[in-house]
């Protein structure tokens, strides 16, 4: 746990001056919820063009507050383009059903003390070849890198060629990843075993694994390769975010590019894909169906397509969500191929752009430990993403 400051107008000659001007400029933000359920773990997003503040005013000094309680709330900058300015703050409000709620974005005259725990963390691990890993308090996941991949073509022992997303199944809300991987450095294999926290043993191979994608052409299906390079965008109390890229690959004649834009915020169990695609109107979005022992769950015109299947001494749930009008049909795909029977979603391509969740839940993590549980967060889950909290900024 972090004990962050926050800092205003720390010189008690500029006080009365810099702090009456900046007053001027703080913001009342209205969420208004307009489900009939009660919303939480839904990020809000601050862009700072919108806040049009003026020239000189430090855009990360302000917080956010309950105007009601006057509770602060933890809050998250981003610098989404990389450009060394923050241009972006989150937070996470909790609304009753049917309800709004107004917050202020204000720069306090005095220090506030905050704990803030970095749930949501991400990195490139070059200790495990070059994976990259992240996770948040429920879930973790990693995708593979070209060394792993040069390694299998190369014969060397220890590669992994696949694009497929890894599944880190964790049971506690803290975070493992540096944990995990520091254990293994010290005992190859480490977190492969349970030793209290979880493990990995969720077997991708050349599978999609839990949100990789395909493109389909005549009822089969082309894949690409390991990511090729990397860009950390944020990790934080609210998000961790960053982007993959991959080398150009080959759809049965068609030339495939693929950008993966993956974020993941606190609470959630599904991480958020915003790709950029060329070459192909339609993406196929699998889940890996292992032994092809579990259930099937396709409900396409509801957005999302399942998988709840027996897994070593417990059991586990997969899914894909697209939000309304995006996802287009689903195929159980099932073949002799070593790890190429997936469940699929196909999904439109809208000028290159494609946005989906991919997320998972283990029964022995306790969140949702039955089919029936997992597949009601799915339907509460894709009725937030289609009908998101209204924000206005006066």
């Amino acid at each position: 746990m972090k004990k962050v400051l926050y800092y205003s107008c720390l010189a008690a000659v500029t006080a009365l001056t810099s702090c009456a001007k900046q007053d001027k400029e703080n913001k009342i933000i209205t969420v208004k919820n307009s489900l009939n359920v009660s919303r939480s773990f839904e990020t809000i997003e601050i862009l700072k063009s919108d806040l049009h503040l003026t020239e000189g005013v430090d855009f990360e000094s302000f917080m956010v507050r309950d105007v009601n309680t006057k509770n602060v709330l933890v809050s998250q900058f981003v610098d989404e383009d990389q450009d060394g300015v923050a241009d972006v703050l989150l937070f996470q409000p909790e609304l009753a059903a049917s309800s709004e709620k107004q917050y202020e974005l204000f720069v306090p005259e005095t220090p506030v003390e905050l704990d803030v725990e970095e749930y949501c963390y991400s990195r490139f691990v070059p200790e495990r070849t070059d994976d990259y890993a992240w996770e948040n308090n429920k879930v973790a996941f990693r995708a593979y890198g070209p060394t792993a991949q040069r390694m299998i073509e190369e014969s060397t022992p220890g590669g992994t060629l696949s694009s497929g997303i890894d599944a880190w199944l964790k049971k506690v809300e803290y975070p493992i990843i540096n944990k995990w991987y520091a254990g293994n450095d010290k005992e190859p294999g480490f977190y492969h075993i349970d030793h209290g926290e979880g493990l990995d043993n969720f077997h991708v191979g050349s599978s999609r694994g839990v949100g990789g994608i395909a493109v389909e052409k005549d009822g089969e299906y082309y894949l690409s390769k390991n990511y090729t390079d990397w860009k950390t965008i944020t990790t934080g109390p609210i998000r961790t975010s960053f982007v993959l890229n991959y080398a150009d690959w080959d759809a049965d004649g068609q030339t495939i590019s693929e950008e993966k834009h993956i974020s993941l915020d606190y609470g959630s169990n599904f991480s958020k894909f915003e790709l950029t695609v060329k070459g192909t109107d339609e993406i196929s979005v699998g889940l890996t169906l292992h032994e092809n022992d579990g259930v099937i769950t396709e409900k396409v015109e509801e957005g999302y397509i399942s998988y709840w299947e027996p897994h070593a001494d417990s059991e586990l749930g997969t899914s894909i969500v697209a939000p309304k009008g995006v996802m287009q049909s689903s195929d159980y795909y099932v073949t002799s191929m070593v790890d190429r029977s997936n469940l699929y979603a196909k999904l439109k391509v809208n000028q290159n752009k494609v946005v989906y969740y991919a997320g998972f839940a283990w029964k022995k993590s306790e969140q949702y430990p039955t089919k029936e549980l997992w597949e009601a967060y799915i339907e509460d889950f894709i009725n937030k993403v289609n009908h998101p909290l209204e924000v206005s900024i006066k």
